[in-house]
């Protein structure tokens, strides 16, 4: 913990800044402090219904953003209203966000600071403190890849520095080198957790050097110290493109926010740190300078007061947000690009497949729509570990680094939560990724930042996250619990992400190069035990396959087995040993969006309907399937609806256990049952 006994009143240091703009830092200070003790005031009237203060912390904010070019992107947190109001936002739109009307920044979908704005080059946050950084790594290594003179710059608390995030963000940029300023604001508290119970090293800026980066703590009070700091660094981090670390010491005034209260914090601390407000020191220094007078001061205030009534008059009058179905629902995508790739549908069972065609395996279908992706994208990267000159885990990227370099084909560290962050900050900059999961049972480690990030970034704010995460899944290759999950539902009900699982090596291909054209996160599932197992013609041209497109493989009228992945290959088998059954096979190929008319169209065919998944059965798509078509295609039905999925136990390494688990195994008694009825 800082030693506040030793803080000292602040010495300011100009250097050759003319007054002209030593009063225009006065005012970008000032103006964030009264529009916080007017929201404060609304606050107790009942006018507002949440406050996080920054009071005595805006020299931070207001330092960091006048160091930086106006189109450099910063991500702050909720006590940063200095860094928009520096960007020129203004408070009647900011008024308007905070009161969640429409015409705020987010159409009443986000609270207080939890938004960002691509004209201002602002990424709002989430509530969890540590992913930021991880985007300001995307936006750097955006710059870097361009040969731009820019940095990124991101905020974390003295709390945040807890975070794994904030360990993963750091250490990337590091390998990586990448020209991003991470600020630590320690105000010494974590909502009420003080910091020496957060750490235990001297101070925070001390983590800087197990990283290998360069680090310095400053007076996070003291404007000019603050702007001068800044403005260095960042010529450091273009000149030497590497990323550095500052601990800004301050003090919260307040609490964590209104109705928490400060009862936690010593009364002697807001004593001295009161005399080291960031606003009332540098107005002392302005008037002893001579650079302002008491009367300016006094006229700048006033001016300050009257616009922020005027600015809240508008903001008091605008119209309650009035909630529309289909707008809400259209604003969870992004909507689609045109593309100059051909469209295959060949969702009919009697449609042309591939004929005359070279048969490839899928895995190589894979790695042809990945490599016809990156000649298309100039602005696709490919990350992921081990993906470069080794070429992944199952070689599907090997000889990419040859063709496209390792710019574009980037190892990663073991930071999944840090690369899928930085995958969203290649996307505010116009970039594509694709990013490998080595395996899908790792993708827990970065769920926080696709659940809450990547999922949800466009209905907050509108800006797009064109990430594709691949994602090698599945069991019957022995290699145990962690290594052979299928975690597909995991994301299926997360609004704002496109689940895709194809089947064969022809969807493959052409379902992956439509989920890089869409510039919405897409989980894609791959089946590791059907990359070399199984084969099938794959057109050589660019094309797409339709996402949320289902595909009728076979015809039947006695049951239809609604399924996907390795499931329609087991159905396949089934159909093949068991002639005297007519069975309809449905391949759903994308779990989110479903195709319902597809599934509907099933129920119809037999009245008979058996949903078939590797995954295990509570949780699983299936019951999201079954309740549909129970709620909608109940008159259709001459039995009720089953479902075959594997045990609902770990996946065990046995390959006897393992073919004990999975749904394959309960198969025949499934249909059987189904045909009972």
């Amino acid at each position: 913990m800082a030693n506040y006994s030793e803080l000292r009143l602040m010495t300011f240091d100009r250097k050759n800044l003319p007054n002209e703009e030593l009063i225009s830092f006065y005012k970008s200070l000032l103006w964030p402090r009264m529009i916080e003790e007017k929201m404060l005031v609304l606050l107790r009237q009942g006018k507002i219904s949440k406050w996080f203060s920054g009071i005595g912390q805006e020299a931070i904010s207001v330092g960091a953003t006048l160091a930086l070019d106006m189109d450099e992107w910063i991500m702050p947190l909720h006590r940063n209203l200095g860094v928009f109001t520096t960007r020129n936002m203004p408070l009647s739109k900011l008024f308007m966000q905070w009161q969640g009307v429409q015409e705020g920044y987010t159409k009443g979908r986000e609270r207080s600071f939890h938004f960002g704005n691509r004209e201002h080059h602002i990424c709002g946050m989430i509530s969890h403190l540590g992913p930021q950084l991880a985007i300001a790594d995307g936006v750097a290594l955006a710059h870097k890849l361009r040969k731009e003179n820019k940095v990124s710059l991101a905020f974390t608390g003295d709390g945040g520095t807890s975070e794994g995030d904030f360990h993963e963000a750091l250490n990337v940029a590091a390998v990586w080198d990448l020209p991003v300023i991470f600020i630590i604001e320690n105000n010494g508290y974590g909502l009420s957790t003080p910091v020496n119970e957060q750490y235990r090293c001297i101070s925070l800026v001390d983590k800087a050097k197990g990283y290998g980066m360069e680090g310095v703590q400053i007076d996070g009070n003291n404007i000019l110290s603050v702007y001068d700091t800044i403005k260095g660094v960042k010529e450091f981090c273009i000149k030497h493109q590497k990323p550095y670390l500052i601990e800004c010491m301050t003090f919260r005034m307040r609490g964590h926010e209104e109705a928490s209260g400060t009862k936690y914090v010593p009364q002697d601390l807001f004593r001295l740190w009161e005399q080291k407000d960031p606003i009332k020191n540098y107005e002392h220094y302005l008037i002893d300078t001579a650079v302002i007078t008491e009367m300016q001061i006094a006229t700048i205030r006033n001016e300050f007061k009257e616009k922020i009534e005027a600015e809240l008059e508008i903001g008091f009058h605008t119209k309650p947000v009035v909630a529309d179905t289909e707008t809400e629902l259209e604003d969870v995508f992004a909507p689609l690009v045109r593309t100059d790739a051909i469209v295959i549908d060949n969702s009919d069972v009697n449609a042309h497949e591939a004929s005359g065609s070279p048969e490839k395996r899928m895995i190589d279908a894979i790695s042809e729509g990945l490599k016809q992706s990156m000649q298309k994208h100039s602005n696709l990267i490919l990350m992921g570990q081990d993906i470069a000159e080794y070429g992944g885990a199952f070689k599907i990227t090997e000889g990419f680094v040859q063709e496209f370099g390792k710019d574009r084909v980037r190892n990663t560290p073991l930071c999944e939560s840090a690369i899928v962050g930085a995958a969203l900050g290649l996307s505010l900059q116009g970039f594509k990724s694709v990013m490998e999961m080595q395996f899908a049972d790792f993708v827990s480690v970065g769920f926080n930042q696709i659940v809450n990030n990547l999922a949800k970034i466009y209905y907050r704010w509108g800006q797009n996250a064109d990430v594709v995460i691949r994602m090698p899944t599945g069991a019957g290759v022995g290699a145990g619990p962690f290594h052979s999950q299928s975690n597909e539902a995991w994301f299926t009900k997360v609004p704002g992400l496109k689940v895709v699982y194809p089947t064969t090596p022809m969807d493959a291909k052409g379902l992956l190069i439509a989920a890089i054209n869409d510039p919405n996160p897409v989980m894609f599932f791959e089946h590791k035990a059907l990359y070399r197992s199984i084969s099938g013609e794959v057109p050589e041209t660019y094309y797409e396959i339709e996402i949320g497109k289902a595909k009728h493989i076979r015809e039947g009228d006695e049951v239809s087995i609604i399924t996907y992945g390795s499931g329609v290959h087991w159905a396949e088998d089934y159909a093949a040993e068991h002639p005297e059954i007519s069975i309809d096979i449905l391949d759903l190929r994308t779990l989110a969006p479903l195709d319902y008319f597809a599934i509907r169209e099933a129920v119809q065919r037999t009245g008979r309907v058996l949903v078939l998944h590797e995954d295990t059965l509570i949780g699983g798509i299936g019951g999201e399937i079954v309740a549909w078509i129970a709620e909608n295609c109940f008159s259709m039905l001459d039995a009720p609806v089953l479902r075959c999925a594997s045990l609902d136990t770990p996946v065990p390494f046995s390959i006897e256990l393992e073919k004990n688990f999975l749904a394959k195994a309960r198969l025949d008694e499934s249909v059987q049952r189904l045909l009972s009825y």
